[in-house]
């Protein structure tokens, strides 16, 4: 195992673990088409025995999606966990956590995230998928920019005919250069950005219905500035695959290309103003 835990009464992780990411710096360096890197036999299996004991039945307590692009895939807040689960989600966001991601990507001044937004326990059901995509760039309420996933799965015994395989694409959506099957205690570390495409396009089909979990944590540096543009979630089509476009993410994508950003930030404003307005109750 990379990681060894320490008593879960004073925090899981011990101070010495952040030295343990610099050996795998230039692994992680060097992948393409964007840095990454996959990390078997990452956590004590003790730790990943509790995340599965007490993970939480979908959908109490998750955020659901249904559409086209993601389909049966819900996510659990940190705070709607166990309190043992939640001092584990609080350890991933502690110093010595951090100062490991840090070794290991050679990025400084990562900043963890106490919302967990978009973050936590993550569940895709039977028949569910998430299309390829680029995640979103920017933190609104800390106004910070999204530099690093972490993703940590929990799935005895998957195989990759059961769906759900964690897929990088290349930068100009021709192919699938990696195809990492989601096993258990099988860590998966990349750098996000505009054009770091992954997913899990694939629909779960496990023989026995079970989903797919995993968990999900996300990192940051203070680095945004107003020359950025922010973006949602942009999804991707498949060479030859059934996919299909989010268009309310390219209609917004061409008016972020043709708008100033002075102008884009008052409109947004105005569109939240309204939308207060008319969420209003009336008197």
């Amino acid at each position: 195992m990379i990681i060894k835990t320490t008593s879960t009464d004073y925090g899981y992780f011990d101070t010495s673990i952040s030295d343990l990411g610099t050996p795998y710096r230039d692994q992680y360096n060097s992948a393409t088409p964007f840095p990454h890197i996959v990390l078997p036999d990452f956590l004590d299996e003790n730790i990943l025995e509790l995340c599965l004991r007490d993970f939480p039945s979908a959908p109490q307590s998750a955020v659901g999606y249904n559409r086209k692009q993601e389909n049966l895939k819900f996510e659990f807040k940190p705070e709607t966990l166990s309190p043992a689960l939640r001092s584990l989600f609080y350890s991933f966001n502690s110093i010595p956590f951090v100062g490991f991601i840090e070794n290991l990507t050679g990025i400084r001044g990562l900043i963890p995230d106490p919302h967990f937004a978009g973050a936590g326990f993550h569940q895709v059901s039977e028949g569910g998928h998430l299309d390829i995509h680029a995640d979103f760039n920017f933190h609104p309420m800390m106004r910070l920019e999204r530099r690093i996933n972490v993703l940590i799965y929990l799935n005895k015994g998957w195989r990759e005919e059961y769906g759900g395989c964690f897929e990088i694409w290349d930068t100009k959506m021709t192919r699938c250069s990696k195809r990492i099957v989601p096993a258990f205690n099988t860590c998966v570390v990349f750098n996000t950005s505009s054009t770091s495409f992954h997913g899990n396009p694939v629909q779960v089909k496990h023989p026995d219905g079970q989903p797919r979990r995993a968990i999900a944590l996300y990192y940051y540096t203070a680095t945004w500035d107003d020359t950025r543009r922010a973006h949602n979630t942009r999804f991707k089509v498949r060479p030859d695959s059934a996919d299909e476009s989010d268009f309310r993410v390219r209609l917004n994508e061409v008016v972020e290309a043709v708008m100033p950003p002075l102008a884009l930030r008052g409109l947004r404003k105005l569109a939240r103003a309204a939308a207060r307005t008319y969420r209003s109750p009336v008197t």
